[in-house]
Formats: structure tokens, C-alpha cells, sequence
């Protein structure tokens, strides 16, 4: 789940989902106006992440989270500056 595989795309793999938040984190957002706009961008962008769920969109910030790529501040996700 976290990486592609046989039975899961590349596009569905929670480290492309996690590429797909931190390029959408510019500036720190939270969690629902994050989720808005990947649905609002991926709208326009007819691909896989048309049937993102909001469990695996969770999975991928938790992902993100545990590898230290994003932190939580004030109730707004960030980038991490490494």
C-alpha cells in the first residue's frame, strides 16, 4: 500500500499520494482546505486521484507525518523544513 505493486498503480500508492500533498503544501494549510483542493485539482486533472479516498488520503498524512515530512502546528499542516 505504501509502495506500487502487482495489485495496486503507482498513481493509488501512498508515497504517490504523499507527493501529491506536499506539492500542494506551500503554505500551511489545514486538513479539510487541504483535502478540498487535491479533490478541486484532481477534477481538472483526470487521473487516478479522481478516486481518492479520504482513508487513504489520511493513510498518506500519517505516512508523511512518521517520516517527518510534515508537522502540525495550531491545527495547520506545514512542511518540514529538513
Amino acid at each position: 500500500m505504501i509502495l506500487p505493486s502487482k495489485h495496486l498503480s503507482q498513481d493509488r500508492a501512498l508515497l504517490t499520494v504523499g507527493a501529491h500533498i506536499l506539492k500542494n503544501l506551500q503554505n500551511p494549510k489545514t486538513i479539510s482546505a487541504l483535502w478540498e483542493e487535491l479533490q478541486r485539482r484532481s477534477g481538472m486533472a483526470h487521473n487516478a486521484m479522481l478516486s481518492l479516498s479520504y482513508d487513504n488520503f489520511i493513510l498518506a498524512l500519517d505516512l508523511l507525518f512518521l517520516i517527518g515530512a510534515i508537522e502540525l502546528r495550531e491545527g495547520l499542516l506545514s512542511r518540514k523544513n529538513l
